[in-house]
């Protein structure tokens, strides 16, 4: 028999009894919902006071490199890196650690320093400018080959024509002088026509002259005739 051909009365009685029969799972699964739903809250303050944790670091460890003080720096780096590896204050700290080291000509600390910030970068934009900073920092330890290998996995994220110059001076590097010209050539083909670093990138090209088979000239097929001017 249908449920809604029963009359009120026994509707009601056949509601009360699978209340009675179901009491137990209806609060189970109000309490499993309640619990998922404070600790979603607990999981976003905790969030939120991991942030605020590794600003505070943060700034701690900008206030030290500021003054100069490399062992109170380089400790709140290695705190925050530890506290805070997921955060991009940690990638950042890592990436401004570098340029010190870079200063002090200490090229193994700053690749050290900016490989750990290309491997816990949370975004590919952070990703990359990292992953660009140490190919720079491997070519200038003459790395050009292992640089190489770093340029084919950098995300582009915007990227494009400073990721395709880097491929033209690893390629110079290793005395491919064709390749890293027309690498050149992609990076300009990648610009803004007004773009600063337009012309910069334009003496590199030229300063490599013509690829080789540009200035072997090509002989005109058998029987051709020339054009009159």
């Amino acid at each position: 028999m249908a449920f809604d051909q029963l009359d009120e009365h026994e509707q009601s009685e056949i509601v009360r009894k699978w209340m009675r029969d179901n009491v137990a799972s209806i609060f189970v699964g109000i309490g499993l919902g309640l619990l998922v739903i404070f600790g979603y809250f607990q999981w976003q303050g905790h969030q939120a006071r991991q942030r605020v944790m590794a600003a505070n670091e943060f700034m701690s460890f900008g206030a030290a490199v500021g003054a100069k003080n490399e062992t109170a720096a380089k400790a709140t780096l290695e705190r925050i890196q530890k506290d805070y590896s997921g955060n991009v204050y940690a990638v950042i700290a890592a990436m401004r650690w570098a340029e010190g080291a870079i200063a002090r000509k200490d090229l193994a600390a700053a690749e050290q320093s900016l490989q750990w910030a290309y491997d816990h970068a949370g975004n590919n934009a952070v990703k990359s400018l990292a992953g660009q900073n140490l190919v720079r920092v491997k070519l200038g330890a003459d790395k050009a080959a292992e640089a190489l290998t770093l340029i084919d996995s950098l995300p582009v994220e915007g990227y494009a024509s400073a990721i395709a110059e880097l491929r033209g001076d690893a390629l110079l590097a290793q005395g491919k002088r064709d390749d890293a010209r027309n690498a050149y050539q992609a990076s300009i083909d990648a610009l803004e026509p007004m773009a600063p670093n337009r012309q910069s990138l334009e003496m590199k090209r030229d300063d490599l002259g013509g690829s080789a088979a540009a200035a072997t000239p090509v002989p005109a097929p058998a029987g051709a005739e020339k054009q009159s001017s």
